[in-house]
């Protein structure tokens, strides 16, 4: 007989979301966590509307109010250090992101499932391989606080990111998309020229600067830069990446740079991929979030997809938990689940991939998008009319997500 109903391993957004719904109807849930607490630094912040409704759908609408948040009101585009033009959410059809703690969201999550006696979380537990039944996945071995152990479970839900352990032991294959750029990520004192909830980016050619808010009254800043090319700055430390960054913004961000050197924070390189595996599941387990299909940082959708993620697992698993479903009906339902979050995830992988196309493109190429179409398309009003519509799908999602169960 299996310990658990459902076992969820890792607890980002995916998992404790899904765990969180799992629990409030009943099903028996256990959740794991490698770490033991979520006090660390996290890629991806951005909270779309997407997101914030797949919460409000959850009922955590009011729970979300209390964790830290910083909204962006509007994005002022530099060509180089020259201002160029700036953009509202308003302009493109909706409403803004928010830069949230995710530490503070995942613990609000954990926190709301634990109001429910068929959840329990294991922090501190390593999952290191299945538990297979002949075909079937029919559990977790797991290293924890107490040693080594074996966890039975009806289904195995892997939510443990990219590197997903889950993925990896079922020997799911994915398909990689080459990613031209990495991400530096370092956060600086918030200047004071720059007016509440707005962010910056800095266009040119084979580079990409974004100056954000961030939840923690920090500014975020973000160096999207040629992949592989990091390397030779890191070798110069520190000082030698941000004083690259200094030559490519504005005279006033690049003096706040020079004074604030000694007081960086959290500065980390991001290795950019973009994946998706072949099938979301096999008998036993299910994959979602960035297990099943790692997002590129373009449009900020981690977070919101995985979220979306949960809820449509949720209405395809809840009625196949409670009902007493056997094997086969609750693998049925976990492929219904890929079967209808794939189109989404589909559509939103191929629109992050466009402006890295442009920006690391070839260099005459995008040198002249820059100088001669780019302007013209703002003058005709060409380029509002194609930003609001990749913003409304990055922003909404391309998909309807309601919440059944």
């Amino acid at each position: 007989m299996p310990e658990t109903r459902v076992v969820v391993v890792g607890a980002g957004p995916a998992g404790a979301a899904l765990a969180y719904l799992l629990a409030r109807r009943g099903v028996d849930v256990t959740l794991m966590e490698r770490h033991t607490d979520f006090a660390r630094e996290f890629r991806g912040e951005g909270l779309m509307p997407s997101g914030v409704a797949a919460l409000t759908e959850m009922g955590l609408e009011t729970a979300l109010a209390g964790v830290p948040q910083a909204p962006i009101a509007g994005v002022e585009f530099f060509r180089g250090p020259r201002p160029w033009f700036r953009v509202t959410p308003e302009q493109l059809g909706g409403a803004g992101p928010r830069i949230v703690s995710q530490p503070a969201m995942l613990e609000m999550l954990v926190a709301e499932a634990g109001r429910f006696p068929s959840f329990r979380l294991a922090r501190g537990a390593t999952v290191r391989d299945l538990v297979r039944d002949g075909e079937r996945v029919a559990g977790v071995r797991m290293d924890s606080a107490s040693g080594p152990r074996e966890l039975r479970a009806t289904l195995v839900v892997g939510t443990d990111g990219r590197a997903s352990v889950v993925r990896a032991r079922t020997g799911v294959r994915a398909e990689r998309m080459p990613q031209a750029f990495d991400i530096v990520w370092a956060k600086i004192p918030l200047p004071t020229f720059l007016p509440p909830g707005s962010a910056r980016a800095y266009v040119g050619v084979g580079h990409f600067l974004l100056a954000f808010p961030s939840y923690d009254g920090r500014l975020q800043v973000g160096w999207i830069i040629a992949k592989g090319s990091f390397g030779d700055l890191r070798r110069h430390g520190v000082d030698a990446w941000l004083a690259e960054m200094e030559r490519h913004v504005s005279p006033d961000l690049a003096a706040h740079l020079a004074a604030t050197r000694d007081r960086i924070t959290s500065p980390f390189l991001l290795d950019v991929v973009c994946d998706r595996v072949e099938r979301w599941s096999v008998p036993g387990v299910l994959l979602l979030g960035d297990a099943a299909h790692t997002m590129s940082p373009v449009g900020a959708q981690g977070i919101n997809v995985a979220l979306r993620d949960a809820i449509v697992a949720a209405n395809h698993l809840v009625p196949a938990l409670t009902s007493g479903g056997d094997a086969p009906a609750i693998d049925a339902a976990a492929a219904g689940i890929e079967t209808e979050r794939l189109p989404e995830i589909v559509q939103i992988q191929d629109l992050q991939q466009r402006p890295p196309r442009v920006l690391f493109g070839r260099t005459a190429l995008v040198g002249l998008v820059l100088q001669v179409v780019a302007p013209l398309l703002l003058r005709t009003g060409i380029a509002t009319r194609v930003a609001a519509s990749v913003f409304q799908r990055f922003a909404y999602g391309v998909t309807p997500v309601r919440l059944r169960v």
